[in-house]
């Protein structure tokens, strides 16, 4: 059975087939990290314990080496040699942590998984130049549900392109509202959300809130705003810990 289970902000443990990917590692104990700067939330991170689940996995998915999804524990944390599945900008680093980078510059496979890079765009105008660069990533795996993890993007013209090209069952939706004290938000909004329902059928599961001092909007704030527009039953909002069967 494909599942899902969100351990905190964008770190899961997702199975599909015969693969257990673990996505993002963020291992520190809370107030571990500084602040990310600029933000009017100025508090340590992360800002919960991570939960006490296994940690089990065929291979490591990081979409980018942001602190926030790839933090000093998990850096020092893993065996020499762990697979590590990566955008091309990233495979350098994650080799000198002693990870065996694998680079997807297009598609690749593991095992019975086949994982395809797509676009994302972490932001608008400048800052989100300044943020590059990030991608998202579709999974699939033979009699499972294909599964988009669209990462640390802002819902533009590329990612309903994917949506229409690839046609996912799933979409991950790294929500939060993640912002700085000047301009717009660097990852989806409440309002983001409710857009990808617009633009896709498939079951949206929302990550990344609640653990980190910039990611400004609340499970409970999207939850307020998915009601309000009458999609809640298509959205999927996880507490830390919890298993999504897919």
């Amino acid at each position: 059975m494909a599942t899902l289970q969100l351990l905190r902000h964008a770190t899961l443990r997702l199975t599909l087939g015969d693969t257990t990917l673990l996505v993002d590692p963020m291992l520190s104990e809370p107030g571990e990290m500084p602040p990310i700067p600029n933000s009017p939330n100025d508090r340590r991170n992360p800002l919960v314990p991570l939960p006490d689940v296994p940690l089990d996995h065929d291979a490591l998915l990081v979409t980018h080496c942001h602190r926030d999804h790839f933090d000093q524990v998990a850096r020092d944390g893993f065996a020499e040699g762990t697979t590590a599945l990566c955008q091309p900008n990233d495979a350098e680093f994650l080799a000198s942590t002693g990870a065996d980078s694998q680079p997807v510059d297009d598609t690749a496979t593991l095992g019975d998984l086949t994982v395809t890079r797509t676009p994302a765009r972490h932001g608008y105008g400048d800052l989100a130049e300044q943020m590059a660069p990030v991608s998202g990533f579709v999974l699939e795996a033979p009699d499972e549900p294909t599964v988009y993890h669209a990462g640390d993007t802002v819902p533009y013209e590329a990612v309903r392109e994917t949506l229409d090209e690839h046609e996912p069952d799933v979409v991950v939706a790294n929500a939060g509202a993640a912002q700085f004290t000047e301009g717009r938000p660097i990852t989806m909004t409440p309002e983001d959300v409710v857009t990808l329902t617009e633009w896709t059928d498939a079951t949206i599961v929302a990550d990344h809130m609640d653990s980190i001092n910039h990611c400004l909007a609340t499970r409970e704030d999207l939850q307020a705003t998915l009601d309000e527009a009458g999609v809640e039953e298509q959205v999927v909002v996880p507490d830390d810990g919890e298993t999504v069967d897919l």
